[in-house]
């Protein structure tokens, strides 16, 4: 692939009950100064048909593909691949805003580097453009199930200006070769919502791909740094989930260290939080997600 090819990319988000938002960051697409891409807005079962209001800002390059139902994030997302015509596939969140270059941006490092599987871009909120949310992030702990994004909440003063392989992608926006999902199959659907992209970075660098954040291509996302952890339903993933990614990626001896710090350190001390706050909503959410692991398996579907 030479430097001055313009293969298609595909931009692919989710639209689920947010068709106003959904246009805010269609808006800021016409901006984009790549020449070749397609916009596939996949509607999950949406209470009200986004399409008019699609229609009707007469976005450039889009198509409206509508789900009957709601696939959550992971296969929502594998349903928008499946559909797409590119080279390249631009996982990208409703509730962010692109910057002019971002594409340019984060399909040079392929040109330079054909072990490159994903590039991510340097993600600042919007709100407060100048606070970074990611900038890479850490390798996991299998012990403990915890990971840090680097740069995460700190003021962007150029501390993270140099690009290099990270150890995960993130989901919010994150430009995948197509073959690598060819090679590595694509999000875990199992996952519905959350770690799923840890899943499918786990897999990818097993097959020989880097993932790579790109500090010069840009992206705003609209996430509130302090809203959403106490979401009923994000509890539950978050706990689900955490729990399944170390089921499918530890060792033994890994799984079993973390078996007894989730029982004996990490499980009481959300619960005695959540009971504190009289979340027990929270806390009933919490406990089924993970007591959900105990009945499913942890292998299928990928």
């Amino acid at each position: 692939m030479l430097k001055d090819q313009k293969p298609l990319i595909s931009i692919i988000t989710l639209n689920y009950n947010q068709e106003k938002v959904t246009c805010e960051f269609l808006e800021s697409t016409r901006k984009l100064g790549y020449p070749n891409y397609e916009i596939l807005v996949c509607d999950m079962a949406s209470q009200v048909n986004p399409a008019p209001l699609i229609e009707a800002g007469n976005y450039p390059h889009t198509k409206i593909l509508m789900n009957p139902k709601n696939l959550g994030f992971a296969a929502g997302n594998n349903w928008g691949m499946r559909m797409a015509k590119g080279d390249f596939f631009f996982i990208v969140n409703n509730d962010t805003e692109v910057t002019e270059d971002l594409l340019d941006k984060l399909l040079l490092p392929f040109f330079e580097n054909p072990d490159i599987g994903v590039t991510c871009p340097k993600i600042c909120y919007f709100e407060q453009p100048n606070i970074i949310q990611y900038a890479g992030f850490d390798k996991m702990n299998l012990f403990t199930g915890r990971v840090s994004g680097i740069g995460n909440g700190e003021k962007d003063l150029g501390q993270h200006n140099s690009s290099g392989p990270t150890y995960a992608a993130h989901g919010c926006a994150m430009l995948v070769k197509r073959e690598v999902a060819e090679k590595t199959g694509m999000f875990p659907e199992k996952f519905f919502l959350y770690y799923e992209e840890w899943d499918w970075s786990a897999r990818i660098l097993k097959a020989g791909f880097k993932i790579w954040y790109t500090a010069d291509a840009v992206i705003y996302h609209k996430e509130s740094m302090s809203v959403g952890k106490d979401n009923p339903m994000k509890v539950y993933y978050h706990t689900r989930n955490r729990i399944l990614y170390i089921r499918r990626n530890s060792h033994f001896f890994q799984l079993a260290v973390f078996s007894v710090f989730f029982t004996f350190f990490s499980a009481p001390k959300a619960m005695v939080a959540y009971i504190s706050k009289k979340q027990f909503k929270q806390l009933r959410f919490f406990i089924k997600g993970a007591l959900w692991n105990l009945y499913s398996s942890s292998y299928s579907p990928v």
